[in-house]
């Protein structure tokens, strides 16, 4: 089989890049053809065989940048040419999007359509939905200037996002997003994808809500790999564990960073670590019983979640399918999560962790101390934590090639 893996970055990013890499390694290792479309870049690190890409941009920075912004956003013509060289060359079975809106747009789509139409090739497309941007035109659903959830365009009326400057806090982006969410509703482009994976069912029930969309949506959760020194011990619960709380992932307001930064001031007999980057990272450094690691990965990464006691996930907007939040259970660690989007559905709360009200530092702080001064209580669901059976990539590609690319 013929795949086309289409993501507006094609280096490492964030959590829609883990997963198009490590499944686009696991169906090559199965004997797929795999290949890739989406910006150039220096850190690019996959590619296809016609090497046609479209150009790197970034809207935050650079004059041109943000004049070219408009013009860019809504339709790329550069993206739907450049995208048609890649499908002759590769003549594909299979065209997977995931993150494409802004840098690439739904022109990929219409490109998609129109080599079929040309050549008489029936290509499947499926979508892999790591946001809510096809309800939602700031993908969050949250208004980013009062941090507050928000439902408002989920009905197809999208003028909520002009209202709230919901992108970037700017009036003329949110309102090129509003009329790139109503040009792509009307000409419903959106219905040409044959199936769309939600990695939870917080996700599905979101998308579900648009008829265009309904039909299409199945749930299937994200993958996860257990660290190999785990695969052979078979026991994650029995690590021994350092003294401290971990937090890894984005130091960023939507995070909730804001907010265990309060409980970790509270607390300042319990010291925390913390791992990643991002625009609060100056806060972070600010507190005093908190060590920032910087970004790591790969097996440090693995020794660190391993190591803690437990970790933090206190996300204040709708998250998906974190990778934070299985992986740190299928080191053995357990986890204290907010109880906002698909996160929750991740957690056997009072087996592998526990839930808290998502932005409240109160009720945060406390859970934080009580699991803190109760080192059973941690111990036990560590235990539990061993008898996580998330999909590895190998079980996810079964289901993915028998249940969707077919």
């Amino acid at each position: 089989m013929k795949i086309l893996l289409v993501n507006k970055f094609l280096y490492p990013n964030g959590g829609s890049e883990t997963y198009i890499f490590q499944l686009g390694e696991e169906l090559q290792r199965r004997g797929h053809e795999v290949q890739y479309f989406g910006m150039e870049h220096a850190g690019r690190i996959v590619g296809n065989r016609a090497e046609r890409y479209t150009a790197d941009m970034d809207f935050h920075k650079g004059k041109l940048q943000k004049l070219l912004y408009p013009f860019k956003i809504i339709y790329s013509f550069e993206a739907k040419r450049k995208m048609g060289e890649v499908l002759r060359d590769m003549n594909p079975d299979v065209v997977h999007l995931n993150n494409i809106n802004f840098q690439l747009t739904p022109s990929v789509i219409c490109a998609v359509r129109s080599y079929e139409k040309k050549t008489g090739r029936r290509v499947r497309i499926v979508y892999t939905a790591h946001d809510y941007q096809w309800v939602c035109p700031n993908h969050m659903m949250r208004i980013p200037s009062t941090g507050k959830i928000c439902f408002a365009c989920r009905d197809g009326h999208f003028g909520a996002c002009s209202k709230n400057r919901c992108i970037h806090n700017s009036r003329i982006k949110s309102l090129l997003g509003t009329i790139e969410a109503k040009f792509y509703a009307r000409q419903k482009t959106y219905g040409m994808v044959d199936v769309i994976i939600c990695p939870s069912e917080f996700m599905k029930r979101q998308l579900d809500t648009n008829p265009l969309l309904a039909e299409k949506t199945v749930m299937l959760r994200n993958f996860v790999e257990r660290a190999a020194e785990d695969e052979a011990r078979g026991n994650a619960g029995t690590k021994e564990t350092a003294d401290y709380v971990l937090y890894f992932g984005r130091f960023s307001e939507e995070k909730g960073i804001g907010t265990l930064l309060d409980a970790c001031q509270a607390l300042p007999e319990i010291p925390f670590v913390f791992a990643g980057t991002g625009p609060l990272e100056e806060q972070v450094n600010q507190v005093k019983n908190v060590q920032n690691r910087g970004f790591v990965t790969g097996d440090a990464l693995h020794r660190l979640i391993a190591g803690a006691r437990f970790s933090v996930y206190p996300s204040e907007w709708y998250e998906n399918c974190p990778f934070s939040v299985m992986e740190s259970q299928i080191h053995g660690t357990p986890v204290l999560v907010s109880d906002l989007g698909g996160a929750p559905e991740l957690v056997q709360a009072g087996r592998t962790g526990e839930l808290f009200r998502g932005g409240d530092v109160e009720e945060l702080t406390a859970h934080i101390k009580e699991l803190w001064e109760d080192p059973e209580r941690c111990g036990k669901y560590r235990e539990n934590c061993r008898d996580i059976n998330f999909d590895t990539v190998s079980a996810y590609c079964d289901k993915i090639v028998r249940k969707v690319y077919t």
